[in-house]
C-alpha cells in the first residue's frame, strides 16, 4: 500500500514539474519574441514616430533614438521579460493554489464531522484516501467512545440492581427478627441463615466489582514464578468436588504430568477457577466435565469443556463482556464480570481466550505462553 501510495505522489509531482515546464517555455517563447521585435522593430517605429507625431527630420528622429532609446534597450528588454515572468507567476499561482482550497474544504469537513466521504481533485487522490481513512477512523474512535459512555451507564444499573437485591432480602429478614417478639427458635434459625447468605452473596457482589475496577483502572502487575500446572489443575478439581457433587457431575482432568508454566499462580488460578465454576453452572445434571491441558515449547493449551445447552453465535461473542450474562433470569448467572476478569489476566500474561459451542457441548481454551516477557 505504501508503495503506491509512494508511486502515486511521484505522478502528482511529475504532472506538476512537466506543467511548469511548459509554462517557462511559453514565457521563453513570448520573451524571445518581444526580444525580436524590439531589436528589429522598435528603431523603424521609433524613428517614424518623431518624424510624424514630433515633426523631426529623420536624421535628427535618428539622433535622438540613439541617445534616449538604444542606451536602455537592455532595461526595456528586461522589464518586458519580468512583466511576462510575473504574469505567468500569477497565472501558475492560482492555477496551484486552487488545491489548497480544495484540502481547506476537506479538512473542514474533516472536523465537522459531517457526513460522507471527502472528494478532492484527481491529482490528490492519494491526499483523498487518506483523509477518508482518517476520517474512518474518527467515526469508529467516536463509535467506540459512545460504547464505552454506555457500559459505564450499564455499570451503574448493574450495579444498583445486584446489589440492592441481596440488601433488600438481608434488611427485610432482620426487620422481621428485630419486630417479631414471639418468633419460634427454628423460624429465628432460618431468618438468621438467609441473611447471612444475602450478606456473604452482598460481600461477593463487592469484591468482584472491586477487583473488576483493579484491572480495568490501575496497572497491575504480575508476580510470576515457574509452576507445576498439573498439580495446580489436579487442586483444583479437588476443590470443586463438594459444587460438582450438587448436580452430580463428574470432571476428568487430562493433563500432561508435570506441566510447567512461569506464571502468576494466583491470578490464573482466578481464571481456572471462573472457568470452572461457568462449566458447571451451564452443565446438564450427571455429565462430565474435561479439562485437557498439554504444551509445547512455546505454549500450554488449556480446554474446559461440558455439555449443556449450545450457546447462540450472537451471544458467544458477547461471553467476555463486562456484565453480560448469558441467562440474566437466574439467580445464579453471576455479576458477568467472572468471564470477563478471566480475560483480563490471561492478557496480562500475553495469552488469549476463546469458547466454541456446538451439538449441546461448549469448550473454553485458553493458550498461555510457557515464559512470561514480563518475567524475564
Amino acid at each position: 500500500m505504501k508503495d503506491k501510495t509512494d508511486a502515486q505522489f511521484r505522478s502528482f509531482r511529475i504532472k506538476m514539474l512537466w506543467r511548469t515546464a511548459l509554462l517557462a517555455a511559453a514565457a521563453a517563447a513570448i520573451v524571445y519574441i518581444l526580444n525580436s521585435l524590439l531589436r528589429g522593430q522598435v528603431a523603424n517605429g521609433t524613428v517614424w514616430l518623431l518624424q510624424n507625431g514630433f515633426g523631426m527630420g529623420y536624421a535628427e528622429a535618428l539622433d535622438f533614438y540613439d541617445r534616449i532609446f538604444r542606451r536602455h534597450m537592455d532595461t526595456i528588454l528586461l522589464l518586458s521579460m519580468l512583466s511576462v515572468f510575473f504574469v505567468l507567476l500569477y497565472v501558475y499561482l492560482r492555477f496551484f493554489t486552487r488545491y489548497f482550497k480544495e484540502i481547506d474544504q476537506g479538512m473542514d469537513t474533516l472536523l465537522a464531522d459531517k457526513p460522507g466521504e471527502i472528494s478532492l481533485p484527481a491529482e490528490l487522490l492519494v491526499l483523498e484516501r487518506k483523509m477518508n481513512q482518517a476520517k474512518h477512523t474518527m467515526d469508529r474512535q467516536k463509535s467506540e467512545m459512545e460504547i464505552e459512555k454506555q457500559r459505564k451507564n450499564d455499570l451503574i444499573m448493574y450495579l444498583a440492581h445486584d446489589l440492592k437485591t441481596p440488601l433488600a432480602s438481608s434488611i427485610s429478614y432482620l426487620t422481621l427478627l428485630r419486630d417479631e417478639k414471639q418468633i419460634s427458635e427454628e423460624l429465628r434459625e432460618k431468618y438468621l441463615s438467609i441473611s447471612l447468605a444475602k450478606a456473604e452473596r452482598l460481600e461477593e457482589l463487592i469484591n468482584e466489582f472491586l477487583e473488576i475496577a483493579k484491572y480495568n483502572l490501575s496497572n497491575v502487575t504480575l508476580s510470576c514464578r515457574e509452576i507445576n500446572m498439573t498439580r495446580l489443575l489436579e487442586q483444583l478439581v479437588y476443590e470443586f468436588r463438594p459444587i460438582l457433587d450438587q448436580k452430580g457431575l463428574t470432571c476428568r482432568l487430562e493433563a500432561e504430568d508435570n506441566l510447567m508454566l512461569t506464571c502468576d499462580a494466583d491470578k490464573l488460578q482466578r481464571v481456572f477457577d471462573n472457568l470452572l465454576r461457568n462449566a458447571v453452572l451451564y452443565s446438564y445434571d450427571k455429565t462430565q466435565i474435561t479439562i485437557t491441558a498439554a504444551g509445547n515449547k512455546e505454549t500450554v493449551t488449556l480446554q474446559f469443556a461440558n455439555q449443556g445447552d449450545p450457546i447462540p453465535g450472537e451471544k458467544l461473542d458477547r461471553l467476555f463482556e463486562q456484565f453480560y450474562r448469558l441467562d440474566a433470569g437466574r439467580d445464579t448467572a453471576g455479576t458477568g464480570l467472572g468471564l470477563a476478569i478471566a480475560k483480563q489476566i490471561v492478557a496480562l500474561h500475553d495469552g488469549t481466550v476463546s469458547a466454541q459451542s456446538e451439538e449441546g457441548r461448549t469448550v473454553f481454551t485458553v493458550t498461555l505462553p510457557i515464559r512470561q516477557k514480563k518475567a524475564l
